[in-house]
């Protein structure tokens, strides 16, 4: 049985949690930041999890993760 390849950009992306979710960062935090209030910034600075329905393809793509 032949090794699974890594997808490199999920990996840079993703990362697996102790009960076997997935956390990541959020978006919309790279530029045009002075229309976004302070509030909102100060919570996208923290990770979410994955959201159930994109599970299955996040470990599709991290397999030894």
């Amino acid at each position: 049985m032949p090794k699974i390849k890594t997808n490199r950009g999920a990996a840079k992306r993703f990362r697996r949690t102790g009960n076997g979710g997935f956390k990541c960062g959020h978006s919309h935090r790279r530029h045009i930041l002075t229309k976004k209030s302070t509030k909102r910034k100060r919570q996208l600075r923290s990770t979410s999890s994955v959201h159930p329905s994109d599970l299955r393809s996040a470990v599709r793509m991290l397999p030894y993760s």
